[in-house]
C-alpha cells in the first residue's frame, strides 16, 4: 500500500454503509429501479439535512472541515453503532502524517508482574498493530508465544498467514472477520503509523481472505466475547474474554481469558498450566 492508507477511505466506508441500509428503513419507498444496493447518495444527503454536492465532497475526501453535527447526521441516516460512528468521524477528518514515527512499545514491568500473578487465567498485551507485547506463562502455554520470531507474535498474522492457523481456530471465519474489524479500527485511528501500514499490505498481498474481509470496511471493537482455541494436547478450549487498557499507555490492551471455575477449560487449563514451566516474555 501506499502513501495515507486513508486516501479514498471515507468514501470507500460511507459508499458500504450506504449498500446495507434499506429505503424502507429510512422511510423511503423501496419501488423504483436502483442500480445499487441500498441509499442513494442524494438520498443520504436529503435524510441528513446537507446539500448533494455538499456529501458527494465528503465521500470523495474533499471534506475536512466537516462538523460534527453533519456527520452525526450522516451516521443517524447510516444506522452506524457507536464505533462506526466514531470511526467516521476519524477517516472523515484525517489527523496530519507526523513526522516521527513513534518509539517501538515497551511494557512496564509493573504490568508484566500483573500478568505474572494471574496464574489460573491466559492473559497477554497487545499493542495498536496487534503484536503480542508481552505474556504470562499460562498464555504461552495456550498459544506458544516463546517459540515464535518476534515478528511472528501478531495476531492478523498468526490468523491470515500462518498455516495452522484455520486448525487452531475452529470458528476460524468469526475470528477472522473479527480480526480485520478490529486492525481497520486500530488503522484508522493511526493512519500515519508506516508499520501498520505495512502490516496491512502485506496482509493483502498474501491473504485473499484477508482482502475479501478488508473490502467489507467492517470495523469493530474486540472488547469482550469467547474465543475457542484448539490446544494439540489439550483440545478445544472455549475461552471467554475481557479487555483493558493498560493505565498510562492507552494504545496497550490486556487481553485476558476467563473460563468459568469448575469447567472443562478450566480443568484442562490447570492440567496443561502444570505440564509447562514458566515462560514470561522478556521485558524491553
Amino acid at each position: 500500500m501506499n502513501g495515507d492508507w486513508t486516501e479514498g477511505e471515507v468514501g470507500d466506508f460511507l459508499r458500504s454503509r450506504r449498500a446495507r441500509v434499506r429505503p424502507e428503513e429510512v422511510g423511503l419507498p423501496a419501488h423504483g429501479r436502483r442500480r445499487v444496493p441500498g441509499l442513494r447518495r442524494e438520498e443520504v444527503a436529503q435524510l441528513a439535512g446537507v446539500s448533494v454536492d455538499y456529501y458527494i465532497r465528503l465521500e470523495q475526501g474533499r471534506g475536512p472541515s466537516v462538523s460534527d453535527a453533519v456527520l452525526d447526521a450522516i451516521a443517524r441516516v447510516l444506522r452506524l453503532d457507536e464505533t462506526e460512528h466514531a470511526y467516521l468521524r476519524t477517516v472523515a477528518r484525517p489527523r496530519r502524517r507526523r513526522a516521527k514515527q513513534p518509539a517501538a512499545p515497551r511494557v512496564r514491568p509493573g504490568i508484566q508482574a500483573v500478568l505474572d500473578g494471574m496464574d489460573r487465567h491466559p492473559a497477554f498485551v497487545l499493542g495498536r498493530r496487534m503484536d503480542v507485547l508481552a505474556w504470562n506463562a499460562l498464555a504461552d502455554a495456550v498459544n506458544g508465544f516463546s517459540h515464535l520470531a518476534p515478528g511472528e507474535r501478531n495476531m492478523p498474522r498468526q490468523v491470515f498467514l500462518n498455516p495452522e492457523g484455520r486448525e487452531l481456530y475452529p470458528e476460524w471465519a468469526a475470528v477472522a472477520a473479527q480480526t480485520v474489524a478490529h486492525l481497520r479500527l486500530n488503522a484508522g485511528l493511526h493512519a500515519d503509523d508506516r508499520e501498520l501500514c505495512a502490516l496491512v499490505g502485506e496482509l493483502s498481498l498474501k491473504s485473499e481472505d484477508f482482502r475479501r474481509l478488508w473490502a467489507d470496511h467492517q470495523v469493530r471493537e474486540c472488547a469482550y466475547g469467547v474465543k475457542k482455541v484448539r490446544h494439540p494436547e489439550v483440545g478445544v478450549l472455549t475461552l471467554p474474554y475481557e479487555t483493558l487498557t493498560v493505565p498510562g499507555d492507552p494504545e496497550q490492551t490486556i487481553v485476558v481469558y476467563t473460563p468459568e471455575p469448575g469447567s472443562d477449560t478450566a480443568q484442562r487449563l490447570a492440567l496443561l498450566g502444570s505440564w509447562k514451566a514458566p515462560t514470561a516474555a522478556p521485558v524491553n
